[in-house]
């Protein structure tokens, strides 16, 4: 298991969402919560823009990050929810989110349940970088991790949903 951000330290391990452990308290019927994981960044890849995230370059923004917001498509007022828990494995930026119950939460939820979205990715500020066939980055800033229609870095996808 990757290193736990200590804003999250409250947060369920990232493999009880994929093991069906209960999300903690149930939401009303009418306010239902999804709770999802996935990966905002997968490691030595390249992006739909040339860009490669090398593994470490979150360590730390991670270790001075407080809460990031989830976002709808990186659009600063469109907060969806709340991020549970956010680390660095051997594949990439592994995030495990809930929903909140709003109406944009709700729809939200509503597409990712129904698996007509899975796309995630993040908003960042380079702190280095390597040009070569590639811009390799390799220290980055995490500003926010979005859910998204169409990711740029085609792997970056949620891979389970509860709720």
């Amino acid at each position: 298991m990757g290193e736990r951000s200590p804003a999250k330290a409250g947060a369920q391990s990232e493999a009880e969402i994929g093991a069906g452990a209960p999300p903690g308290p149930r939401p009303s019927p009418g306010n239902r919560s999804i709770r999802f994981a996935g990966y905002a960044a997968v490691f030595d890849r390249p992006d739909s823009g040339g860009d490669i995230v090398r593994k470490g370059a979150f360590l730390e923004s991670l270790k001075r990050a407080g809460e990031v917001p989830l976002l709808w498509q990186h659009k600063a007022g469109r907060v969806l929810g709340r991020i549970e828990h956010l680390s660095e494995d051997k594949r990439g930026l592994r995030v495990i989110a809930r929903l909140d119950g709003g109406a944009e939460g709700q729809r939200v939820g509503a597409l990712l349940s129904s698996g007509k979205l899975d796309g995630l990715s993040f908003g960042y500020r380079v702190r280095e970088a390597r040009t070569s066939a590639h811009r390799e980055l390799i220290d980055l800033d995490l500003v926010e991790v979005s859910l998204v229609a169409k990711p740029m870095q085609r792997l970056a996808r949620v891979h389970a949903v509860e709720g």
